[in-house]
């Protein structure tokens, strides 16, 4: 009965012991996690404080996913001054309030944030009984642009476009990008931004870079290809002119219009005294020279 009672008692202090060590390590239920929505190239600030205390002495880490080192704070020390730990993703990019950590204030702000900044952020105060203070969920929106100019590997080239075949009412282009480590969505597009329907794309991989032929068949108007790389937010196209030879031309008469021909026909026929047919003289003359043509 003594060890019915003394097993009893053990299992019951076990959730206990196990609340105690999840504790201890930084992990506790019920951690509250803050989501924030920005745009890419934008600066955003990440909060975390402990109560009024004054921090200057102590030590707080930020990491990303539980893994990559995004800024730490050392009794004076931190990723800007020394500490060598920063992950190269943020070098140059994380700063601290240095002016605010004697009322405890442990946040830091992201500069030109880019679409792989997005992920899970934790505040860390390692020495304390309660060591996470602040966990955020950073989601970055896209905004689509060039960025031939920043320092980011892997992006997409200007497209090449050709009319490789101009028929008379038909032009096959053609849209090449060459040797891109992250494989675009490529489309042509109308002057109005509309999709213009095109060939299956051609793909050859080598070396781990893509290649990607695009072929559509248009008529006469303003084109261009897009080559869009959504995991970087880049986007860049190049443009093309077709003008094809053989579409017609039509001649409208509108009422108006087609009373002064008649009085014009009247007119000639009264003066020659013979009957007159409409012919291209009479439609080059400058009577006519006002008409719309479409």
């Amino acid at each position: 009965m003594f060890l019915l009672q003394r097993t009893w008692t053990e299992m019951e202090l076990l959730p206990l012991v196990c609340f105690c060590l999840l504790t201890c390590s930084g992990t506790t239920f019920g951690d509250e996690v803050t989501k924030m929505r920005v745009k890419t190239d934008e600066d955003v600030i990440l909060p975390c404080s402990l109560d009024s205390t004054n921090i200057r002495s102590d030590t707080f880490d930020w990491k990303k996913d539980d893994q990559k080192e995004v800024f730490q704070y050392a009794a004076g020390t931190h990723s800007n001054n020394g500490r060598s730990r920063q992950d190269p993703q943020f070098k140059g990019r994380v700063f601290h309030f240095e002016d605010q950590l004697q009322s405890g204030n442990a946040s830091i702000v992201i500069r030109n944030i880019t679409k792989t900044d997005s992920g899970r952020y934790s505040c860390i105060f390692p020495f304390f009984r309660r060591r996470t203070r602040s966990i955020i969920e950073l989601i970055v929106d896209c905004i689509l642009k060039d960025r031939t100019g920043d320092k980011i590997g892997g992006l997409s080239p200007k497209p090449c476009v050709t009319n490789l075949n101009q028929a008379y009412f038909e032009a096959q282009l053609e849209c090449k990008i060459q040797s891109v480590p992250l494989k675009p969505e490529v489309q042509w597009l109308d002057s109005d931004n509309n999709i213009v329907p095109a060939e299956e794309p051609q793909v050859t991989e080598s070396e781990g870079k893509f290649t990607i032929i695009l072929k559509a068949s248009v008529e006469s108007g303003d084109y261009h290809c897009v080559s869009t790389q959504e995991e970087i937010c880049h986007q860049v196209d190049s443009k093309i002119q077709v003008t094809l030879q053989g579409e017609c031309l039509f001649l409208i008469l509108w009422p108006s219009h087609i009373n002064t021909l008649v009085e014009q026909i009247i007119k000639n026929s009264t003066q020659d005294k013979t009957t007159q047919h409409i012919t291209d003289s009479d439609l080059s003359s400058s009577t006519y020279s006002h008409w719309p043509v479409y």
